[in-house]
């Protein structure tokens, strides 16, 4: 006997339908699984066997032949069970149904038959609607976050006995789950802390709102305990709302990742990502036998905050230079090459040398120059460069601290940073992966950042007193993009210019110690 069911498995951020094809035969029982599979796919043979004995199903004493097709593509994970199952089901006749075909069927067995949550549904639910598919069976905590794809039905069940029933003829009594999603997008952003918490900072939370702007990379250098973490937390208070694309394309890399949260439909606020130091270069950029995403790509649409950046090892911190250059990072393995998004704002925090207190007027510093330029030097050049503003943040004064008085909320400065983005969404209207002033390329620059002769002469002495660098120069020119925007200008005037340059000057009076 011979059946067939279809199933699905994810590839980046994308996925593509398998086949399982269940063959029965009259020889001994034994039970075999082909079809590249790796360990957690082998295992099933255990968890579907158990499943359906304990679900009052027969299980067959022959000779049974799954193989899981397109059969040269390593198959992994638990999500075959459930189809697996059934198509033992049906190849032994205890399931006959004419549906069985037209759906997409997920799901991890329990021994006793129950269903467990998978990875990636909302990625599977799109490529089973562009594959003409009727809908998708899995399990009920992956229904919310399959329901946000349009045109196609979804099933949530609870157990192989639902599953079965379903398509026995119960189906004519269910209905798909559906979910209201303007109501799941537009939920409220509840944000647990406040720019008006910031004590001070006033200069520091400028650099920030222009950066949130415009997207640029930011890195704050001050000594322990100046609010560095502090502002780097309250950053994303003052980011744009995500839109309904920005939300579905950081939904699928966290689907796929397998860190949605069970009952969840969609990632609607940008994310925050905040890694150890120890972290290793395949947890950043991603990477693994078959690749994952890793918090670069986790960070999508985001913010990816590195406190104490150079402790970070230093060829940890090189392998991000390409994706910040790039947008998206390529992994590359000899049997597959995988290309995961990567468009996120880069937040650093550091001190700046190893006790701390260089430069400050209340502490001395203990280190020597040797030692201060080693810390620094664990920095390259390339990624300095890559950031786009680069903004001290002194010591806060006694009587900042002890101040009543209350500074700006994040409510007041997302709103110019909101107005600030509108005419950028504007600007970059039909232009393919633009979405801000940090992602302009040469050729959007020369159009959107014109400079008259007395702010070219000030970026000439500039460029030359400080030595900076070609790519310095086009992020000088964005930034001021940024602040001429906030300004309500269509014009960069010199006084934006200034301020661009500003957020460089540390390039040379600290760096090069």
């Amino acid at each position: 006997m011979f059946s067939q069911v279809f199933s699905a498995a994810t590839y980046g951020v994308d996925a593509y339908l398998v086949q399982v094809e269940t063959h029965l035969d009259n020889a001994p029982h034994k039970f075999f699984i082909v079809g590249l599979p790796d360990n957690a796919v082998k295992e099933s043979i255990h968890r579907v066997t158990a499943a359906i004995k304990n679900s009052d199903f027969k299980f067959p004493n022959r000779r049974m032949t799954v193989n899981l097709a397109p059969a040269d593509v390593k198959k992994e994970g638990s999500s075959y069970d459930l189809p697996v199952a059934l198509g033992i089901l049906t190849a032994s006749g205890q399931l006959e149904s004419d549906i069985l075909k037209e759906f997409v069927i997920l799901g991890e067995l329990a021994l006793d038959g129950t269903l467990r949550p998978i990875h990636g549904a909302l990625v599977i639910a799109l490529e089973a609607k562009a594959k003409g598919k009727r809908g998708i069976l899995l399990p009920e905590e992956n229904a919310r976050e399959a329901a946000m794809v349009e045109g196609i039905e979804v099933y949530p069940m609870r157990s192989l006995q639902e599953s079965v029933g379903f398509f026995a003829g119960e189906h004519r009594l269910l209905q798909p789950f559906r979910v209201d999603m303007h109501e799941v997008f537009s939920t409220e952003q509840r944000y647990t802390v406040d720019f008006s918490d910031v004590k001070g900072q006033e200069s520091v939370k400028r650099a920030m709102e222009v950066a949130a702007a415009g997207g640029h990379n930011i890195l704050l250098i001050g000594p322990p305990g100046s609010g560095k973490t502090m502002l780097a937390k309250r950053l994303p208070t003052i980011l744009p709302p995500m839109t309904f694309d920005e939300a579905l394309e950081t939904t699928k890399i966290h689907s796929v990742a397998g860190i949605l949260p069970p009952n969840s439909a969609l990632v609607s606020v940008r994310p925050f990502r905040s890694p150890h130091h120890t972290i290793s270069d395949a947890a950043l950029v991603g990477g693994g036998t078959i690749p994952r995403p890793g918090e670069i790509s986790l960070s999508h649409h985001g913010v990816l905050f590195l406190d104490e950046l150079p402790e970070f090892a230093r060829n940890v911190l090189e392998v991000m230079r390409q994706p910040l250059e790039d947008s998206k990072v390529t992994i590359s393995r000899s049997k597959m090459s995988v290309d995961y998004p990567a468009n996120f704002m880069l937040v650093c925090a550091m001190n700046p040398c190893p006790c701390g207190n260089y430069g400050s007027s209340t502490q001395e510093c203990t280190c020597t120059p040797i030692q201060i330029q080693k810390y620094v030097g664990k920095i390259s050049g390339p990624l300095l460069d890559r950031i786009d503003i680069h903004v001290e943040v002194p010591t806060v004064k006694y009587t900042e601290l002890s101040s009543k008085r209350i500074g700006e909320s994040s409510g007041i400065i997302r709103q110019r940073v909101v107005n600030a983005s509108a005419v950028q969404a504007q600007r970059f209207t039909g232009q393919k992966g633009l979405f801000c002033n940090a992602d302009m390329e040469s050729k959007e620059i020369k159009e959107y950042c014109q400079i008259d002769q007395t702010g070219a002469e000030l970026l000439k002495t500039a460029m030359n007193r400080l030595g900076l660098s070609a790519r310095a120069y086009d992020r000088i020119l964005k930034v001021s993009r940024t602040i001429a925007d906030l300004s309500g200008c269509s014009d960069i005037r010199t006084e934006h210019l200034s301020e661009a340059i500003q957020y460089r000057s540390l390039d040379r009076s600290f760096y090069a110690i």
